[in-house]
């Protein structure tokens, strides 16, 4: 009965309303996600010593922190996508065997992140920074996020899971189970409240991985429970190379998409420390404020996938360009609040992480010009969901590629030039962003226009 009440839903429904229904949740679900990436910074930043040393550990170590989630959440973008076409055809068995696949990959992927844990996170630090102070930081923080990584991983791939079937709402509670512990654990174990020693920024590192695996356990028990349309067992996760082909052709894509984010903020830090470490300090801040405006575009991308693949897997010609048209639109409704708040709230928010001086005018004027780009962005992010659902993962890496890798890094390279020679123009660094992310939706578009002629035109 649940089985057929959910097909039905994805089938029948009004795209419309069925992406709000199962948008909202999602969207919910990864502003929560975004709180794992600004709360230990905002209570480190109060430490009682060495808070602004703490919160630029935290940005070096976040760029390998981003790759960990870009490897997760592709995996189980592909699973959703592969699950999602499977059910649309009524093919249960392959459905069942593409989340297994997902689970083993699971466990591959938790063991590379243990063995970087143990034995990498210290050539990666020291690339970055020569201050000894900030290095060990950012060593105690990343090492411990590696070794307990299985929530992160874990969480991803039964998250994208629920949300394959349309059980969205699931996943949406297991996130705020994981943020809240990670909040209330934070300024416990960073101050030593309680009785518990103060662990500083040992204590953040070990409030977020026990968040993650909060979520990651609360999630494997709801997909278990109300998953009813994939079966579980040992012999779903045996391992076949043509569906684990098949989740990374989608997968892949959309790894190196958040990929890219990782090793842009890492070339950034290391483009930007030439001005001053203020200026990493500045941008590692903003863009953890920035998350919770593009992960809410992110959440609706993931509402847009399950959508799109449901109906291409159905045949659906209709249903796809209607998933197409309302997946745009409230993208872009989100993404001018978005602008509109951080326009308005640019000196509050830099100001809640005790910044000063040099730093704090920085990050407001980060958040005041790099949000003028996130109209431009939301749309960038809403063809990588339209490609990705439609099976152009191509399409989707080209945008990526464009946005985070192509366009941004001359400009950037240019407008240091420029500031190292006046710290006046330090402001034009941040430009690089909008006029990225312009010249990449023109791209877009022209990508969206050959798609649909190739893959949806065609069908009745």
């Amino acid at each position: 009965m649940e089985r057929e009440k959910n097909v039905s839903a994805m089938a029948s429904v009004p795209v419309g309303r069925l992406m709000l229904s199962m948008g909202i949740p999602m969207i919910l679900s990864m502003v929560l996600q975004a709180v794992y990436n600004i709360v230990d910074s905002a209570f480190v930043s109060n430490m009682k010593e060495n808070g602004e040393e703490a919160i630029n550990a935290l940005t070096l170590a976040f760029p390998f922190q981003m790759l960990m989630v870009a490897i997760a959440i592709g995996t189980g973008v592909g699973a959703n996508a592969l699950v999602s076409k499977s059910l649309g055809q009524g093919d249960r068995e392959k459905a069942s065997k593409s989340a297994g696949n997902a689970m083993f990959m699971g466990i591959v992927i938790y063991a590379v992140f243990l063995l970087f844990g143990l034995f990498g996170t210290d050539i990666y630090i020291s690339s970055q920074t020569s201050n000894p102070l900030i290095a060990d930081m950012a060593n105690d923080y990343l090492s411990l996020c590696c070794i307990v990584s299985p929530g992160i991983v874990f969480f991803a791939v039964f998250e994208k899971l629920l949300q394959s079937a349309g059980h969205s709402v699931y996943s949406t509670i297991a996130q705020i189970a994981g943020a809240v512990v990670n909040i209330i654990l934070d300024p416990v174990l960073i101050y030593g409240w309680l009785g518990f020693p103060e662990m500083g920024v040992k204590g953040a590192a070990v409030a977020t991985v026990a968040g993650q695996c909060v979520s990651f356990l609360l999630a494997l028990v709801f997909h278990v429970k109300v998953n009813k349309d994939i079966r579980n067992g040992i012999r779903y996760m045996k391992p076949s190379a043509g569906i684990i082909k098949e989740i990374y052709s989608i997968g892949l894509p959309a790894i190196i998409a958040q990929a890219l984010m990782s090793f842009m903020t890492y070339g950034l830090n290391i483009i930007l420390v030439k001005i001053g470490e203020p200026m990493v300090t500045a941008y590692g801040l903003y863009y953890k404020i920035q998350q919770f405006i593009l992960f809410a575009a992110f959440g609706l991308r993931d509402a847009i996938i399950p959508i799109i693949s449901y109906s291409h897997g159905m045949g659906n010609r209709r249903r796809i360009t209607d998933g197409m048209k309302y997946g745009m639109l409230y993208t872009l409704i989100i993404m001018i609040a978005g602008t509109l708040a951080a326009e308005l709230l640019a000196s509050p928010l830099s100001t809640v992480f005790g910044l000063s001086g040099e730093t704090l005018e920085l990050c407001k004027s980060a958040i005041r010009v790099i949000s003028i780009s996130f109209v431009f962005a939301g749309a960038n992010i809403a063809f990588q969901g339209i490609f990705q659902a439609l099976g152009g993962g191509m399409e989707s890496l080209v945008i990526s590629v464009c946005r985070q890798l192509v366009f941004i890094f001359p400009f950037v390279f240019l407008f240091v030039y420029i500031a190292e020679k006046s710290s006046e123009y330090n402001w034009l660094v941040w430009t690089s962003f909008p006029i990225a992310e312009i010249l990449t939706a023109a791209i877009g578009a022209l990508l969206l226009k050959r798609i649909y002629k190739k893959k949806v035109a065609v069908l009745e």
